[in-house]
Order: structure tokens, then C-alpha cells, then sequence
């Protein structure tokens, strides 16, 4: 533990119970302007589904000491003492709890939004298993882009999305908040000496984040001031996962951290005794990360004790995914995806002939992974017989990820494919892409391009008469200039 520093800066923290549909997130946490305007007033709130636009019913809203539930129409009236600014709690079943500042002063009706946390993407590999797949979003190609909006930088790892907000760092260590509705830019935090190599996650109120000089940061989610800060010494390339209040990565010094959020110590540490670029992914209270020296850990979350210990054929530097009690694992010098059991039990292997950076994608019986050789792979997660092989003209690095049984991945050739993941047919070619294609949330997908997010969302086909022989429309979209990309990502 004495390895680890932290630096802690003062705010007052939400310390409200979690709702039973996902933790509360407040929005603001300043006390209301005393000033107010008038005498009573009838203020009317509606309550909105964040994702899909549609109004809620019998949703509580609170304000003011004072409750009432929305109509039919989602709609809430509350009759108060004056009009002035206040905090707006908005309960409803099947949503996350939010607390938002409303501001009645300039108006006396508000239109407030509540989003299903199974619609958002908030770690890296969209769950704490790092599967790569969301399993809840309906949206599927032909798509049509609705903003994008540039950072500055190499985007190497994919933006992190919750209530509305995506959360993405360039590889300069910047990290931005970005409106999924209009692709404003809501705040930016510049890292001192920043360089980084990984996705922030979000947690609560927080936004946690990693850095290549070995510190942990994190920032109010609300505002993107630094709230406290880690060091670890060593290099981080481990995007995090907080599980149960802790935060665990590794690190080039080859130690494997498990640090406290909430005691702002380190729980345990251990070391693997070889680099440690992979994420780690958990799955019923085991830990699975892998390390350069070509072996994949299982080790208890808890207490940091190895419960077992194998080798692929090569050094390990993306994430392992647990799908189906079946750990996948890629690696990059070995040119493979390796499979076994989650008590360890060796079951296949799937060789490519060239590096395999990319961390796999679990989904529907399959696992979908990409190779240098520009090759991207569907194979069946019992038995590792390739299922279907697609092109995308350059080598692939990022992770494959999977959306409303479409797989996807992101290539060096600067462009992203769709592919339905059972037949194999291509069905999008996004002409903007590098590294890790896709993330999102229930109303719009993030395509990442070199430097630039995208926002798309389906768009509406004119149904007309077609010829036997006409084949099917590919989604494309125009290509820009692209800039020379480095050959490395998870």
C-alpha cells in the first residue's frame, strides 16, 4: 500500500440510497438561488425517457418538500410558494433515480429527462465481464449521422455513455463530456502531462479514468473538476472497472491493483510478474486479466488470491471476455483467440496467421474477434469452428463489438464494418475508423473515428418496389483525410 499515493480534494458527497432501478445520479449539487420571483405558483414538470423520447407516466417528482406523480401525458403540477430555482428529484420504476437543477426563475414549466440504465454503456466492454456486446439497444444499420463533433486528438479507446452524456479521452489525456442529443461539448479536463491509453468509466456522480504516467483520476461527472487523485508509479493501460466500489487495474510494473473508491485505499495488490496492458473482466466474484508472459488469471476480487493460472501461445495485451462460463482470450504474438472454461479447463484454439490485438466480442454463442490480417472473425464459442470470415481492407487492432446482433469493427483502412453476426452478410461501411468502433446508448450510436465522434441513429427506408435481382443497400458514408495511425490498441 505504500506504493500508492492519493491526493484528496474536499466536496460534499451525495450520500442518498441508491433507487432499486440503478444508482441516483445528481446532476447538481449546489443549493438553490434564494431569489425567487412572484407569490404561489403552479409549476409543471414533464418527465421524459431519455433514450427513446417518449413521455413517462407515474413517475414522482420532488421538489420543494412536495410530490406528484405524472398523468398520462407524463406531466407533473406542483403547486409552490414561488417560483425560484430548484433541485428536481424524478423517480420512476425501471429508470435511474435523477436529481437535476430546474430553473424557475426563467420559467414556470421544464421538460426533464430519465434514462433505463440498461441502455447506457458505462465501462469499457459495455459490462463488468467485458463481453464487447450490449444486449438491451435496438438500433441497427442503414444508419444516417445526426452530429459529429472533433477532439483534438487520437480517439484509440471508445467513448463511455450514461444519462444522456458520453465521456471520452483522446490519447493527449483530455476528456470530454459530449450531449448525446446535440454534440455539444458540456465541459473538458485537461490532464497535466497528459497521455493516455484507455476508456474512462463512469461511476455515480464520478467519471474514473487512467493515465500512461501511472495515475488514477477522478472528476464530478456533472462539472469534470478533479475531485482526487492516485499514484501508482507505472504506466496504466487498463481501462477501469469499479465493482462493488473498487476500482481494478494493472500496470506496466506488472502489479495488479485493487483501490477503494470510497476508502480511497488500496484493498490488495499483487504482482503477476509481467507487463499488464489488459483490462480485466469479472464475472462472479473472479477476476480474469491477462500479462505479457502469455498467461491469463483467474484471481479472487476479493482478496487477490490465484485461483488458477494458464498460458496461450503469446503475449496477452487486450481485454479477456467471459461469456457463458467460457473465458476468451486474444493474443497478440501468438496471433490467436484462446478458449477455456472459468475453472480453467483448456478448450480451443483459433490461430490467424498475424498479430490479434483485438479483445473479442461474446455474443449469441459466438465470439468475434479481429486480425492484422485485416480479417475479421466469427467463431463458435463452444467448439472455436470459424463461423464466417469478412475483409476490411487493413489490419484491425480495436476490440470487435456487437449491438442488436450486428458485429462490428474498426480498421486501419479507415473505415468501420457492420456485419450481421449470424449470417456474415456486411451490412454498414462507415468511412471513418481506426481502433475501436462502436459504443452508445438506447437513442443514438458513437462510431469513432480517428479524431472525430459520430453520432447515428436508423434511419427511415422508402419502401419501394425492388427487382428480383437487386441486391440489398450497404450503409456508406463518405470519407474525409485521414492521418497515419500507430499499430496498437486493444
Amino acid at each position: 500500500m505504500a506504493g500508492l499515493a492519493a491526493a484528496c480534494g474536499g466536496r460534499g458527497k451525495d450520500e442518498s440510497a441508491p433507487d432499486a432501478a440503478g444508482p441516483a445520479f445528481t446532476l447538481h449539487r449546489t443549493l438553490p438561488r434564494p431569489s425567487q420571483r412572484g407569490g404561489p405558483a403552479r409549476l409543471v414538470v414533464t418527465i421524459v425517457d431519455g433514450d427513446h423520447g417518449t413521455r413517462v407516466r407515474g413517475a414522482a417528482v420532488n421538489l420543494w418538500n412536495r410530490r406528484a406523480l405524472t398523468d398520462l401525458h407524463g406531466v407533473a403540477e406542483i403547486l409552490v410558494p414561488g417560483r425560484r430555482n430548484l433541485n428536481v428529484t424524478i423517480r420512476a420504476n425501471g429508470f435511474s433515480t435523477r436529481t437535476v437543477l430546474a430553473h424557475f426563475v426563467d420559467r414556470r414549466r421544464v421538460t426533464l429527462r430519465v434514462f433505463r440504465p440498461e441502455l447506457q454503456w458505462p465501462m469499457y466492454g459495455a459490462t463488468d465481464t467485458r463481453s464487447q456486446s450490449q444486449t438491451h439497444i435496438r438500433l441497427r444499420p442503414p444508419f444516417r449521422t445526426v452530429w459529429s463533433v472533433g477532439l483534438g486528438g487520437l480517439i484509440e479507446f471508445p467513448a463511455v455513455v450514461d444519462d444522456g452524456v458520453a465521456y471520452i479521452g483522446n490519447a493527449r489525456g483530455r476528456i470530454y463530456a459530449v450531449s448525446m442529443r446535440f454534440g455539444k461539448i458540456i465541459w473538458r479536463h485537461e490532464t497535466p502531462n497528459g497521455k493516455m491509453a484507455s476508456s474512462p468509466a463512469v461511476v455515480g456522480n464520478d467519471v474514473v479514468y487512467h493515465t500512461m504516467d501511472g495515475h488514477v483520476f477522478v472528476l464530478d461527472r456533472a462539472s469534470g473538476t478533479l475531485i482526487r487523485q492516485y499514484y501508482v508509479g507505472s504506466p496504466v493501460e487498463s481501462s477501469p472497472i469499479v465493482w462493488r466500489g473498487v476500482d481494478y487495474f494493472g500496470a506496466w510494473n506488472g502489479r495488479l491493483y485493487a483501490l477503494d473508491l470510497r476508502t480511497h485505499k488500496l484493498r490488495w495488490t499483487r504482482t503477476l510478474g509481467a507487463k499488464i496492458t489488459s483490462s480485466a473482466a469479472i464475472d462472479g466474484g473472479t477476476l480474469y486479466i491477462g500479462d505479457y508472459a502469455g498467461r491469463v488469471w483467474a484471481i479472487s476480487a476479493k482478496n487477490g488470491r490465484t485461483r488458477w493460472v494458464r498460458s496461450v501461445n503469446g503475449r496477452v495485451y487486450g481485454t479477456p471476455a467471459v461469456l457463458g462460463g467460457r473465458v476468451f482470450v486474444p493474443s497478440s504474438t501468438g496471433g490467436s483467440l484462446t478458449a477455456f472454461s472459468t475453472r480453467g479447463t483448456y478448450l480451443w484454439r483459433v490461430g490467424t496467421g498475424a498479430y490479434v490485438y483485438s479483445s473479442p466480442a461474446a455474443w449469441g454463442g459466438r465470439v468475434f474477434f479481429g486480425s492484422y490480417s485485416g480479417v475479421f472473425y466469427a467463431v463458435s464459442a463452444s467448439s472455436g469452428r470459424v463461423m464466417w470470415r469478412v475483409g476490411t481492407g487493413g489490419p484491425i487492432s480495436g476490440a470487435a463489438v456487437v449491438v442488436d446482433g450486428v458485429a462490428y469493427a474498426g480498421s486501419f483502412s479507415h473505415r468501420i464494418v457492420g456485419v450481421d453476426a449470424r449470417s456474415g452478410r456486411v451490412l454498414l461501411r462507415f468511412n471513418h475508423g481506426n481502433y475501436v468502433p462502436v459504443s452508445g446508448n438506447g437513442m443514438r450510436l458513437l462510431f469513432h473515428g480517428y479524431s472525430r465522434l459520430y453520432a447515428v441513429e436508423p434511419r427511415t427506408i422508402r419502401k419501394t418496389p425492388s427487382k428480383p435481382h437487386q441486391k440489398r443497400a450497404v450503409t456508406r458514408i463518405p470519407a474525409n483525410t485521414h492521418r497515419h495511425v500507430r499499430p496498437r490498441s486493444r
